[in-house]
């Protein structure tokens, strides 16, 4: 082969592979042309399904946003209607506040009309009752004119029994109409009558309750408490401070002191001491302790427990603890701290009545009795001890003065005491509150009847409700209606004046007149 023929044939092979090299080139490129549509059209595929997925997700938000908007607005609406509801009830209480007021500038405005034709009708009265005067004056005249055939002595008498008699009688009248008035007024004054009129004690005159009684298993302990030559009824005393009383009671031991907290302490030494069996002087040192622990913790726990019951706060410890010693103390046969406790409701109501502070009311009746927790141990009058244990202890002025002046021994400086007072009275004085000796109630029942029998034109008189009110029938030919009238006060100042009594008495007088006659 020679050099052309090799070169023609490199040529031709130089060409064929740069034919094939360049159809693989081109398939390639048509390849990559395609992968480059597919992948063109799957992004624009995935870009259709991206842009619909935002746009079910705006129009899913758009709606959220669009509800929560709609629930906003509703809600600022309904907040909206709320406040013009209570503007508008404010408003309707300001109306209703003005219409009272407005009515009660009415009221007085009818009342002061009102006063002023009673004023008119009282100069009318006067000056009908001074021509009255006048005519009786003339009447007695001629009266002596008629008596001049009299004696001096007989004319004066007929003279006196005639204006006695008048007089009387227009005194009746004159009390019955001021009475009258004092009802048709009695709404109007009635804060102040509450707190004047029913300021009233009960008398003390019935002993206390001052032994506990310890029953035994057997007669048979009386000796072991007594021990051998008296040493365990010696120790117990000793301890205790009390007197026990062994007799020939069976199965009985007597627990005598006047000191109640001592005698709660004796009982539950006593009682601990038969129980477990063991008496002896150093066990019985050991079970006084215990019984004096046990009687303080239930003295803190009732005056605690009597505090939040009344709603009183803000106590020093030692009155929640002398307030808890009076659960141990009675008076006329009725608990103290129930007494105070009952009185302190009662001083609450009042005071909410009368437009005063019923917390501090409360407060002041609960404490009133706390001096008689110290009476066994500290010479003096119970309101004046709890007045300065109230004193001590930092209670208010206010509290201290009701407290002292609740028995009257100091004056009242103000509204309080008396509200005290009468809360004393009127929880110690109702039905079944306190007991009291036989005799001495059946004495006041017949002083009652006795008293009321003393008047003239009484038929009969009968205590009745326990000597809490005493009934009087008058003869209907002696006694007139106005005289009735001044009978009952008659009768009601003398009880005043010469008995002593729990609470007060009712005086009712009754006239009636009978007609009979017989049919044939």
């Amino acid at each position: 082969m020679t050099n052309w023929q090799a070169g023609l044939v490199g040529f031709v092979i130089a060409a064929l592979l740069a034919a094939i090299a360049h159809w693989q080139r081109r398939g390639r490129l048509d390849r990559i042309a395609r992968e480059a549509d597919e992948s063109r059209e799957r992004i624009v595929a995935e870009a259709k399904r991206e842009a619909e997925t935002y746009q079910r997700e705006a129009r899913v938000q758009a709606r959220d946003e669009s509800q929560k908007t709609r629930t906003d607005f509703e809600a600022s609406i309904r907040e909206q209607r709320l406040r013009v509801e209570e503007s508008e009830k404010r408003l309707a209480t300001q109306l209703l506040d003005v219409d009272r007021r407005t009515a009660k500038l009415d009221t007085r405005v009818a009342e002061l009309e009102r006063r002023e034709v009673g004023v008119q009708e009282k100069e009318r009265a006067v000056e009908a009752e001074r021509a009255s005067v006048q005519s009786s004056i003339e009447e007695a005249r001629r009266a002596l004119d008629r008596a001049a055939g009299m004696n001096r002595e007989e004319a004066r008498k007929l003279l006196l029994e005639e204006i006695t008699a008048e007089s009387r009688h227009e005194a009746a009248k004159r009390i019955r109409q001021i009475e009258e008035e004092a009802q048709a007024d009695a709404e109007r004054r009635a804060k102040k009558v509450v707190a004047v009129a029913i300021e009233r004690l009960a008398g003390e005159f019935v002993a206390e309750r001052t032994i506990s009684l310890v029953h035994l298993p057997t007669d048979d302990m009386k000796g072991r408490l007594i021990g051998r030559e008296g040493r365990n009824i010696r120790a117990i005393e000793a301890a205790t401070g009390v007197d026990l009383i062994i007799d020939d009671t069976p199965e009985t031991v007597v627990i005598s002191c006047h000191n109640p907290v001592r005698r709660e302490i004796a009982r539950i030494a006593v009682e601990k001491l038969v129980s477990d069996g063991r008496i002896h002087p150093g066990r019985i040192e050991e079970v006084v302790r215990k019984a004096e622990h046990e009687v303080e913790e239930t003295v803190k726990e009732a005056g605690q427990k009597a505090l939040f019951e009344v709603g009183v706060h803000g106590v020093h410890a030692e009155i929640v603890k002398l307030l808890g010693m009076l659960r141990y103390r009675y008076s006329y046969g009725q608990n103290v701290l129930a007494h105070s406790i009952e009185a302190a409701f009662i001083c609450g109501v009042m005071a909410s009545e009368l437009g005063l502070n019923p917390k501090l009311a409360r407060r002041a009746a609960l404490l009133h009795d706390i001096g008689k927790s110290l009476t066994h141990e500290v010479e003096g009058s119970h309101a004046l001890i709890g007045a300065d244990i109230a004193r001590k202890y930092g209670e208010s002025a206010k509290i201290c003065n009701a407290i002292a002046a609740h028995h009257e021994e100091v004056k009242a400086d103000t509204l309080l005491a008396p509200l005290v007072d009468a809360a004393d009275a009127l929880s110690g004085a109702r039905p079944g509150a306190r007991r009291e000796v036989l005799e001495s109630y059946v004495r006041r029942l017949d002083d009652l009847e006795r008293i009321s029998n003393s008047f003239h034109g009484v038929e009969k008189s009968f205590a009745v409700q326990a000597g809490r009110e005493i009934r009087i029938f008058v003869e209907p030919g002696r006694v007139t209606d106005d005289e009735a009238v001044v009978l009952a006060r008659d009768v009601a100042r003398k009880i005043e004046n010469e008995m002593t009594y729990p609470g007060q008495i009712k005086v009712t007088v009754i006239r009636e007149m009978r007609a009979s006659e017989l049919a044939r």
